[in-house]
């Protein structure tokens, strides 16, 4: 992903030097050698769009972690966009948190997206007897470890645990207390729930940039997983909307629709940008994001 113009240290720079909405994209790390080519197809076939920031997901064990790391590091050597690199609390003692820090800093990677995580397969929390109870901390360790700026997550819709969006917005405030200069959202699908999160921390007197994150719906069967994605069903419009479909490519247009509607009205509604989570694929982010440069520059 080559580029020659120059970039801002951090993405809190980039925030407060830009002059309009920054787009960002998100990646996982390949689960196996073979995974590998969809990766960086991906990653080709975004970087015309040319945006602001890229990341990749974080695994915990070992061997996807190497992996988040390696595919971060290429990314981050390439000359492409500022890359963030990923960090989580799960089944990783402080040591190794640590280590982690320091393979980033190795590959030039100073921006990092903090977050507790969740443990595999769905379990219970459970906190490394060596490590971290929660992002708050995590956010603390990092800026202990380095000079780094440090993103956290966000929640639109009411994390699920407690569906208190009052408590949600106090934990965001404590992140950002902790050092946190930027926040993404968790996956939503109704642009009001974002603009009553900021609206919360407004009034809080939190500034941070909190940038939303989209993922459109391109098949049915994406209804149920994006609902234990996003933490509670999708709204019933959307969903009747895309099972009234006739076809698979019916459904996909309806989705996109849907998705280039709501970053509208998220950037009308004043967010910095929009987060895309591509899952490794290229062509609905493409397509979404085309409309919406339409009105968005």
């Amino acid at each position: 992903m080559p580029s020659t113009d120059p970039k801002p240290g951090t993405v809190a720079e980039l925030f407060r030097s830009a002059h309009g909405p920054l787009f960002s994209f998100e990646f996982f790390p390949p689960r196996s050698e073979e995974e590998e080519p969809v990766l960086w197809a991906a990653v080709e076939a975004l970087a015309p769009l040319q945006p602001a920031f890229v990341s990749v997901t974080y695994g915990a064990n070992g061997s996807r972690r190497d992996r988040t790391i390696r595919a971060t590091r290429r990314i981050a050597e390439s000359g492409g966009p500022l890359t963030v690199g990923h960090l989580t609390c799960v089944a990783q003692s402080k040591a190794e948190l640590a280590e982690a820090l320091a393979e980033y800093l190795e590959a030039g990677v100073t921006n990092i997206l903090a977050i507790r995580g969740d443990m595999p397969g769905g379990g219970p929390w459970e906190r490394h007897p060596e490590g971290l109870a929660n992002a708050t901390e995590l956010v603390r360790f990092i800026k202990s470890e380095g000079d780094f700026c440090v993103g956290v997550a966000a929640f639109a819709n009411p994390h699920e645990t407690s569906n208190d969006p009052d408590l949600d917005a106090r934990i965001l405030l404590d992140k950002v207390e902790a050092g946190a200069e930027f926040a993404i959202t968790q996956l939503f699908f109704e642009a009001e729930r974002y603009a009553e999160l900021v609206e919360r921390m407004r009034g809080l007197g939190c500034e941070i940039p909190i940038v939303p994150g989209i993922m459109p719906l391109t098949v049915i069967t994406q209804i149920e997983r994006f609902a234990a994605l996003s933490g509670r069903a999708l709204p019933d419009a959307l969903v009747s909307r895309l099972r009234a479909c006739a076809s698979k490519e019916e459904v996909r247009e309806a989705g996109l629709a849907a998705a280039v509607q709501m970053s509208r009205d998220l950037l009308a509604a004043g967010a910095p940008g929009l987060q895309f989570f591509t899952q490794n694929r290229s062509k609905a982010t493409r397509e979404v994001l085309a409309e919406v440069l339409t009105t968005a520059r």
